[in-house]
């Protein structure tokens, strides 16, 4: 009994899987239709806008915890 549950539910994933995996090349053939791809888009370097850190954020190290003290004297 045990393996025909295991079986239906195998089954029960992998039509799910494709399922998906068909939504989503559709909406991928939907996309590409809406918008032709063109090399020179593809060949065009990307501007991204890049941030400059005035100061450095240094991580706290693991295990260093605010003093009580610390605290209050910064409030």
């Amino acid at each position: 009994m045990f393996a025909v549950y295991a079986a239906e539910q195998q089954y029960r994933h992998d039509t799910r899987t494709s399922e998906n995996e068909r939504r989503i090349l559709a909406s991928i053939r939907e996309r590409s239709t809406l918008t032709p791809w063109s090399p020179t888009a593809a060949a065009a370097p990307r501007t991204a806008a890049v941030t400059v850190r005035t100061a450095p954020a240094w991580p706290r190290p693991i295990g260093l915890h605010a003093h009580e003290r610390s605290v209050a004297a910064a409030a």
